[in-house]
């Protein structure tokens, strides 16, 4: 029942990707944890807060540095000074450091609220979920190139 679910899920978001709805991969993405990790309701309720937290501060994290990846674009990195060069490699360092900081402050948070094991599997199943979802849009990808 559980791999059906999982299959219906990942099939629905073929429709998702296509129009675009972070929502509901969102949404897509709690179903693939809750069941990757065997959540009961009790973990669930206190998990998604914590989650969700985490999954806010690390998006942040990913617009500071698209933003600073898409200004070196935009300028050339041909053009870029050693120095600026240098400020680019440190700020890329900043953004690794926060985001092990961050990580950090989830596991200790997630330890008051999941056993150890179900805290090791977490990044499992988002490495499985990311997995999929890029299958999924490159699958969609080819099929785009096919049509034409």
């Amino acid at each position: 029942m559980k791999n059906l679910f999982l299959a219906l899920a990942l099939f629905c978001s073929l429709g998702i990707l296509a129009q675009g709805g972070g929502e509901r991969i969102k949404a897509l993405k709690r179903a693939h944890i809750t069941e990757a990790l065997d959540l009961t309701s009790a973990e669930a309720e206190k998990f998604w807060p914590i989650y969700n937290a985490h999954e806010d501060k690390m998006e942040s994290i990913r617009k500071q540095e698209r933003r600073a990846f898409m200004e070196i674009r935009s300028n050339g990195i041909e053009n870029l000074t050693d120095e600026q060069a240098n400020e680019i490699i440190e700020n890329g360092l900043k953004f690794k450091a926060q985001e092990l900081e961050y990580t950090k402050q989830l596991i200790e948070k997630l330890r008051s609220v999941l056993p150890p094991k179900k805290i090791v599997r977490l990044h499992r199943a988002e490495e499985q979920f990311k997995r999929r979802i890029l299958e999924i849009m490159k699958d969609r990808k080819k099929g785009r190139k096919g049509n034409r």
